[in-house]
């Protein structure tokens, strides 16, 4: 076990949901609340932060911290971390009216557009050492047994991968729709344009750009420059371009979306396989990733996009992200094992090409010569495979939902978009008692502090994908 900070950021969102909602009784107070707001974010700006940005975990006595990987005290991270934190300072100030909290976004904010890489984008981190970044790659990053591919080389360009290069972008864009200030426009602008330049002509999205074709390995190719949704790479982009669209008017951004969206539908399986790859290569054929993933059409990725297009549907009422679904609902109830007791649909994450047959992941005692984890591929039986590799889809839902937005004129759907875009403004109402007991736990110097399994560089896949913590030297 490992002591580590909880984020505070967690917490903030409830401090500011209760200002905005819940009236105060006698047993908690305002000033109250906004003291322990005050008390956690100066903990988090002057003891915790690296230049105003953030990582994603810190053990207690801010001796350690981690990204993804471990991290060092130099790096912030915009994979998370940072964009997480300022949009929650951002939404501090909108609700309590505090310059303080808008001072702690733009520290945020400043930090990432300090890394921000010349093309407008973002890497999984920024780090305020430059010199040293090649040798926490070899020292650290790259030295797990399993997983984490995508840290064994340092391409120095930027990623879509995880929200990296998004997620600055979306703060950026709603700290300056609140402040209008102009020293942000151009860091946002451009950030936007990067987004334009790395679309591929078809629609879709490369996972780092500029494109890099330098580290192939284990025999596979690299993969970075493939049509990528893994991650939601596509999807996140298209919804950047549409917000963006929509708070500053430029139709460039939803022409890139709409186009996006259309290599969605381009890239869909045939008729027999209608479902959806996790990254493709040139020629439009489900590819290797990294090691552990397979080139397969994936159920879990099928039923996100089934999704996404039902939502793009009632944002541009196009009936024409409708067409693809059914298809793909329908492969989705062909590769169901079996039908759970709460009416959900169990089946394989990974479906050959073609032969649409389950093929599962096994680690070996096997590494390779620079000692990485060697898995086997099996078409044969599923016994010892981890959960992971099975998907627990609602197909019913699916299908339930695509009737109901297939009876909605396009008129209807914008109408509905419009709804929706409203409710987000209503806040919903906290209990007092929680939020006492939130403040109650937060110790002398504003923090809030659990204990995690933080597991080592040799540990399974298996276990990192079940914990979701980072692993530590």
């Amino acid at each position: 076990m490992y002591r580590i900070l909880r984020y505070s950021g967690l917490y903030f969102s409830v401090f500011t949901i209760l200002f905005n909602a819940t009236a105060f009784s006698a047993e908690l107070k305002e000033k109250e609340v906004l003291a322990a707001m005050k008390k956690a974010s100066d903990f988090m700006v002057n003891e915790v932060s690296c230049h105003g940005g953030y990582v994603w975990r810190y053990a207690a006595d801010l001796s350690d911290q981690w990204g993804e990987p471990p991290a060092r005290s130099t790096q912030i991270w915009t994979h998370g971390g940072t964009p997480s934190v300022g949009e929650i300072f951002l939404e501090a100030y909108k609700v309590t009216g505090d310059n303080y909290y808008l001072g702690c976004a733009e520290k945020a904010a400043n930090a990432l557009i300090w890394g921000q890489h010349p093309l407008g984008g973002w890497h999984y981190f920024i780090d305020f050492d430059v010199n040293g970044i090649e040798q926490w790659y070899r020292d650290v990053a790259s030295q797990f047994k399993w997983g984490m591919e995508e840290y064994r080389h340092y391409y120095g360009n930027c990623t879509f991968d995880d929200d990296a290069t998004q997620g600055p972008t979306r703060f950026l864009l709603k700290l300056y729709m609140t402040t209008l200030d102009p020293k942000y426009r151009g860091p946002l602008l451009k950030a936007l344009n990067f987004f334009l330049i790395s679309q591929y002509p078809n629609g879709g999205w490369p996972q780092r750009y500029p494109l890099r074709y330098e580290f192939a390995h284990d025999g596979i190719p690299d993969y970075t420059s493939c049509y990528t949704l893994n991650d939601r790479v596509i999807c996140n982009n298209i919804d950047v371009l549409f917000e963006a669209y929509e708070e500053l008017g430029n139709d460039e951004y939803r022409k890139a979306a709409i186009c996006g969206i259309e290599f969605l539908m381009l890239a869909q399986g045939p008729e027999t396989q209608a479902g959806w790859a996790e990254q493709y290569s040139m020629d439009m054929k489900p590819v290797w990733g990294r090691t552990h993933e397979y080139p397969s059409y994936m159920t879990s990725v099928t039923a996100r996009v089934i999704r996404d297009l039902g939502k793009y549907y009632i944002m541009t009422g196009d009936r024409r992200f409708l067409n693809t679904m059914p298809g793909a609902i329908k492969w989705l109830e062909e590769c169901t094992f079996e039908e759970l007791p709460d009416g959900r649909n169990r089946m394989p994450q990974f479906l050959t090409v073609g032969d649409n047959l389950p093929v599962y992941r096994f680690q070996t005692d096997k590494v390779t010569h620079e000692g990485y984890g060697i898995y086997r591929w099996s078409f044969d039986d599923s016994t010892g495979v981890h959960p992971f590799y099975f998907a627990v889809i609602d197909v019913k839902g699916l299908r339930s939902e695509y009737k109901r937005l297939d009876a909605l004129t396009p008129e209807e759907a914008l109408a509905e978009y419009a709804m929706k875009k409203s409710a987000k403004q209503i806040v919903s109402q906290v209990n007092s008692a929680d939020v006492r007991k939130i403040i109650s736990s937060m110790d002398e110097r504003g923090a809030w502090v659990e204990e995690v399994i933080v597991y080592k560089r040799g540990a399974t896949m298996q276990d990192y994908s079940r914990t979701g913590h980072a692993a530590t030297p």
